[in-house]
């Protein structure tokens, strides 16, 4: 019998995967975790270690604490897999990233230094932050309904406002992102033709619509500042499901990224169609993990967020 064989892909969580004490144990037992904590201390100028490992929840939840917070614990669990672990850049073939895991997805791949990415996520999350201020909103989990009738509820009432679909998470589940009263009539309709349930997500506001638009500006010109290499690999851009290599494209394709939807379910499955059959969910959470079984139940995947995870690794290997 022919062994099939292994094509690796990596796989980095975004917003809402956090967790206090996330990365503690990688941090009490490896140095390469202790080195990447320390830097983004130096980067940003205040405790993000103590906010991670013993920190309270509604700090911690704050955008622009939790996405430089994912993205460290993420590579800190990465740098110890690169020095410790079966699994070699070398073998991985492609990186993805949702929403703010593209960010970590470009360090893993070499494009960006993790010290400008830890910089540009800070204050990714600060603009976000004043958007939200600004232009108050919200986002809801549509479930049970596909795509184009997701689609074709906010085209019925984008006249009135802003509403949009903001996240393609697997088939049957769509994020909507908007003004909240256009956020409420959504739901309705959604019922009405179907969806098993909606659910409001507990976020700031309406990230991945235009009312991200002003963090987006902001945000094209800390990039354009940002030095960017092309990738060692191939990185998904989550605006259109296709791969970036190019670092004008990247740049783009990362500020756009706050008022666009999130194309996750079409970047899996484009990996999928590319051959790509293991995967690796770096980072805190099991997020990724549940939506790839959405998507296909037949991949492999394998969570690493804990020391214990990474030691089951071999195992499982």
């Amino acid at each position: 019998m022919v062994e099939k064989t292994q094509k690796t892909a990596l796989l980095f969580p975004g917003q809402g995967s956090q967790y206090i004490g996330m990365g503690k144990d990688f941090y009490e037992n490896f140095k390469e975790a202790r080195e990447v904590f320390h830097k983004a201390n130096e980067v940003l100028g205040f405790d993000l270690l103590s906010l991670c490992f013993h920190g309270k929840q509604e700090e911690l939840n704050k955008t622009s604490i939790c996405q430089p917070a994912i993205l460290v614990t993420s590579i800190a669990i990465l740098e110890v897999l690169k020095k410790n672990s079966p699994i070699q850049m070398v073998t991985c073939l492609a990186v993805c990233g949702l929403s703010l895991g593209e960010y970590t997805a470009h360090v893993a791949a070499g494009s960006m230094t993790f010290m400008d990415a830890v910089r540009l996520v800070y204050k990714r999350g600060l603009f976000m932050q004043e958007a939200c201020t600004a232009n108050p909103g919200g986002m809801a989990s549509v479930i049970g309904l596909e795509d184009e009738k997701v689609e074709q509820i906010c085209n019925e009432i984008k006249s009135l406002g802003i509403i949009c679909t903001a996240n393609y998470n697997s088939p049957g589940q769509v994020v909507i992102s908007g003004e909240k009263t256009l956020l409420e009539k959504a739901s309705i309709l959604a019922k009405e033709r179907g969806a098993r349930m909606v659910v409001p997500l507990k976020v700031d506001g309406a990230f991945h619509s235009d009312l991200m638009s002003p963090a987006s500006i902001k945000l094209s010109r800390e990039l354009e500042l940002t030095p960017i290499s092309k990738p060692n690999i191939p990185v998904v851009a989550n605006i259109h499901a296709r791969y970036v290599r190019e670092p004008e494209e990247i740049k783009i394709s990362l500020a756009k990224q706050l008022n666009s939807p999130v194309r996750w379910h079409q970047s899996v499955s484009m990996l999928i169609r590319d051959g790509f059959n293991q995967f690796y969910e770096i980072g805190p959470g099991r997020a990724l993990s549940g939506i790839m079984k959405r998507i296909d139940s037949t991949q492999e995947i394998k969570n690493i967020d804990t020391v214990e995870a990474f030691k089951n690794m071999e195992k499982l290997n």
